[in-house]
């Protein structure tokens, strides 16, 4: 005969559940603690993704610096790899060549007026857009960049055929006015990134405390887009100083720049000199940007 069925207490009915909860509850942190392996790995494997692309394109942008570097310091005539050794004799034939060093001064003063006329143009000519209610202004914007758009070879030739129906020959501001033509784009561009975030109560706030627009301008406009102006400011440098299509028009015989010389000398010789004006020409480059951020802090800006 069966024994009745005897009702439960809560505390009976608690006690019964509690293991099976408990159980539930292992379940769901063991099922957790498998599963935190598995991310773990999927991150690492993930971090190790990432650390690999950016070494593989880190090589592959500094690899050709490295085969100049390793080419003006070979003591043979010709690109050897392994280097039989080390020796500075190329640039020790760079610094000795008259051409050379007279070409390398006329880069840098060409190179410095061209940053000087593109930072002033560029850097007005992007607050004009920027601030001026300009009608058409994205037409204005397209023509002040459509160089970056044109092959530098093309406005060298334009440039060469206007200065021949001008009849002005090939002066020195000549050079600099093609150079500074496909170097303002560098600078209005930078210029306007900076001024896509400029909070205008800034400027307000100046002129409620009684600020003219000139000492405004000055003392809080300019300040605030500095790092879009230094930053094509370095960008025109750069690009003037290495620039070869639009010279290759409008230089003069005596008065031709470096890259301008060392195609020169590349029709008669190739050797480690062309290695090791290159090497000058990076080290001159690194040399701005390192003097840029000494003097005016370039840090400071990066996150802009």
């Amino acid at each position: 005969m069966m024994p009745p069925f005897a009702p439960q207490t809560p505390s009976q009915e608690f006690s019964g559940a509690l293991p099976a909860a408990t159980s539930l509850r292992d379940r769901q942190r063991a099922s957790a603690q498998s599963r935190r392996p598995a991310a773990g790995k999927r991150i690492r494997a993930g971090r190790a993704l990432y650390l690999t692309v950016n070494i593989a394109v880190l090589i592959f942008l500094l690899a050709p610096i490295a085969i100049v570097v390793v080419f003006a310091l070979n003591p043979t005539p010709f690109i050897q790899f392994p280097p039989v050794g080390v020796s500075l004799r190329w640039f020790q034939k760079f610094f000795a060549a008259r051409d050379f060093m007279h070409a390398l001064v006329f880069s840098l003063e060409v190179a410095m007026l061209t940053t000087a006329c593109a930072t002033l143009l560029g850097g007005c000519a992007a607050l004009a857009i920027a601030r001026g209610n300009l009608p058409g202004a994205r037409i204005v914007l397209a023509v002040m960049l459509s160089p970056l758009m044109l092959p530098a070879i093309l406005t060298g030739l334009a440039l060469f055929q206007a200065y021949v129906l001008l009849d002005v020959g090939r002066p020195l501001w000549g050079l600099v006015a093609g150079h500074t033509l496909v170097t303002i784009p560098y600078v209005v561009r930078t210029t306007l990134a900076v001024l896509h975030n400029f909070d205008l109560r800034l400027e307000e706030a100046a002129r409620n405390l009684g600020a003219s627009p000139g000492r405004t301008f000055f003392e809080v406009t300019l300040p605030l887009v500095k790092p879009g102006v230094l930053a094509g400011a370095i960008f025109a440098f750069i690009v003037s100083f290495d620039q070869f299509p639009v010279s290759l028009f409008l230089v003069s015989p005596g008065n031709e720049t470096l890259p301008i010389t060392l195609f020169n000398y590349l029709k008669f010789d190739l050797d480690g000199t062309i290695g090791a004006a290159s090497v000058v020409s990076i080290l001159l480059a690194f040399l701005v940007v390192l003097a840029l951020d000494r003097t005016v802090g370039l840090r400071a800006y990066v996150k802009l």
